[in-house]
């Protein structure tokens, strides 16, 4: 027998990947290699079940089946980033998925997570991964479009992201080890 529900359309995916790296001397961060493969393929690959998948930053080569787009101006920052991902996106999306480009251990089995929990807790705004400290990882979190429609400012230039989404109404999902990890200076592309 078949499931009668109509199939769950497939969230848009957004990977924040424009930052300075200011910590890792200013180089391009998103290309460093971890296991041999560049952060931000990881992110990518992590989105796989996503559609479209937009990168707001510079573009890179050798990162295919995404749609590359930039803040207004360059480096104004993540609220500025997602407001730019959110104008491309097709007007039927109505789940984002938003990423740094820096995550180390992000999965396609983490973001389902974040899905799951979303659908499951009805009208809640979003879904964010919380570390093992109770921090809540703005940039690993799966949200309801509309939601970020109205929170984000008409002038994101240099709003932060805990200041913009703070005040949702948000489903906390437990990290699992080394999910949550990122790349802030050099010390942390160590295992």
């Amino acid at each position: 027998m078949t499931d009668p529900r109509p199939a769950r359309p497939r969230p848009a995916g957004v990977v924040l990947a424009g930052g300075a790296a200011r910590r890792m001397g200013g180089g391009d961060k998103v290309m460093l290699r971890v296991g041999g493969i560049p952060l931000l393929h990881r992110v990518v690959a992590a989105l796989r079940d996503t559609d479209p998948v937009i990168v707001v930053g510079p573009r890179r080569e050798g990162v295919p089946g995404v749609r590359w787009t930039r803040e207004d101006p360059p480096g104004s920052g993540p609220v500025a980033a997602l407001a730019a991902a959110l104008a491309v996106l097709d007007a039927h999306v109505d789940t984002v998925a938003v990423l740094a480009a820096d995550l180390m251990g992000v999965t396609t089995d983490t973001i389902s997570r974040l899905v799951a929990a979303l659908d499951a807790a009805g009208e809640a705004d979003g879904a964010v991964l919380v570390d093992s400290t109770g921090r809540r990882q703005w940039l690993i979190g799966v949200w309801r479009r509309n939601s970020l429609d109205t929170a984000v400012p008409t002038d994101p230039r240099g709003a932060s992201l805990r200041g913009t989404l703070g005040m949702s109404s948000i489903v906390e999902v437990p990290a699992l080890t080394g999910e949550a990890r990122d790349v802030d200076s050099p010390d942390d592309l160590c295992p």
